[in-house]
């Protein structure tokens, strides 16, 4: 007898014998095989797999959990709905769909950006669960980066994020944003340049994170002397209302003394009531700004060895749910959700 051939009398697994009743036969009672659910189930693990990155490249290019939600809901809509057997790679059609999505929504969100009331912050993220947030590296999720990105052309932002931070070959970064290679590096080159311009030099995570609580003390105590020591000479503050908010400046406030001087006279009425509690944010240390237990504000800062280059003040509502959505028992930023591509409950 053959090696590994089944014995006489039996069978194969899942075989069937002479009269055995077939799967789904119908005069037996059995219920056909629901081949469509089971390509649904196909296409939604193939999504869930590659929805963190996803989220993270659409989040980068957009600076909005809620607008990156949209994308990646439409994403799937326009997955769910193609003819998946033509497909070859899911991941680069995955990946390709959502890039130029967020190209589009870049192009129609340009007029409500210039209209915006005031500095304008991205959505600060928890990362708590995921410090690169679905990336190779955690490049382009700094709040203050993010603001820089404000400032390149949609495709150069694709460009930039697909490369500097999820590591895309140009040939495949060119495939995506439908140019060519020379022309996909000259956007990366050119992308580049626009951030290590506006880039202030970096301190240690530690450091950062010391110079975070060394602030808040000094701002909550209206100390103008021990606020100068902090801040670099340029030191810029940028608040975030959404115009729905006071107080909090409409434009950002430059400059060491003037900085100092704006903290020192509303000290008291500002501070009062808050606790403060430490969060990580964007891949870096926050501080939660809370009253009557209620989450207010995400203060961030950016630093280097001459002091606090800038105070990020994040205090628009309508932007601070997904810090929220980030606490302990929450959802992370990103994760699926009961079904792909929609939004978690509540």
């Amino acid at each position: 007898m053959t090696a590994g051939a089944p014995e006489a009398g039996s069978s194969e697994p899942g075989s069937s014998e002479p009269g055995d009743p077939a799967p789904g036969d119908p005069e037996q009672g059995l219920p056909e095989p629901d081949l469509a659910e089971q390509d649904l189930d196909g296409a939604a693990a193939v999504f869930t797999e590659v929805r963190p990155q996803l989220f993270g490249i659409v989040y980068r290019m957009l600076g909005s959990v809620v607008e990156a939600e949209d994308v990646l809901q439409e994403t799937w809509i326009r997955w769910h709905t193609t003819d998946r057997a033509v497909v070859r790679n899911p991941h680069a059609f995955l990946t390709t769909t959502t890039t130029r999505l967020a190209i589009n929504v870049l192009q129609s969100a340009h007029t409500r950006r210039e209209t915006y009331i005031g500095p304008w912050l991205p959505e600060p993220v928890d990362t708590s669960h995921d410090p690169a947030l679905g990336a190779e590296r955690g490049e382009a999720l700094d709040v203050a980066v993010l603001v820089l990105l404000e400032r390149l052309t949609p495709t150069e932002r694709a460009a930039y994020v697909l490369r500097e931070a999820f590591d895309y070959a140009y040939a495949d970064i060119a495939d995506i944003v439908q140019l060519s290679q020379a022309a996909a590096r000259q956007l990366v080159s050119r992308a580049r340049k626009h951030i290590t311009s506006g880039r202030r030099g970096t301190v240690l995570a530690s450091r950062r994170r010391a110079l975070l609580e060394a602030f808040v003390a000094a701002a909550r105590a209206g100390d103008l002397t021990g606020l100068e020591r902090l801040f670099a000479e340029d030191v810029v503050s940028r608040a975030d209302s959404g115009g729905v908010v006071r107080p909090a400046a409409r434009v950002p406030v430059v400059g060491r003394r003037k900085v100092a001087r704006l903290l020192e006279a509303y000290a008291e009425t500002f501070w009062a009531g808050v606790t403060t509690g430490p969060l990580e944010v964007n891949g870096h240390s926050a501080m939660g700004l809370e009253r009557g237990g209620e989450l207010f504000c995400v203060l961030t800062l950016t630093a280097s060895d001459q002091g606090v280059h800038e105070v990020l003040w994040q205090m628009n509502p309508g932007k601070l749910g997904p810090v929220r959505l980030g606490r302990p028992g929450s959802r992370p930023a990103g994760a699926p959700a009961s079904r792909p591509g929609t939004r978690p409950p509540g």
